[in-house]
């Protein structure tokens, strides 16, 4: 009978594991970072939209969802 647990890596794939583990790592911020971006960018957009009030419908669902996704990406 073994006695490895499923999350432990052996110690011969340890470098590939850590390699892994350092890109899943810079994808995730990537990730939240670009999300932040999109977020203030469709914050902005929407409120250029709401102050014509010609496309005030649009401008604050736009501005919305850019917080939403802006406070997604902090949290």
């Amino acid at each position: 009978m073994q006695n490895i647990s499923p999350n432990r890596t052996p110690w011969f794939l340890w470098p590939l594991k850590a390699v892994s583990d350092l890109l899943a790592w810079i994808l995730r911020l990537t990730g939240r970072l670009l999300a932040a971006v999109l977020g203030l960018v469709l914050m902005i957009a929407g409120l250029i939209l709401t102050v014509t009030l010609v496309a005030a419908p649009v401008g604050v669902p736009l501005a919305l969802m850019g917080l939403l996704l802006l406070l997604r990406s902090i949290f």
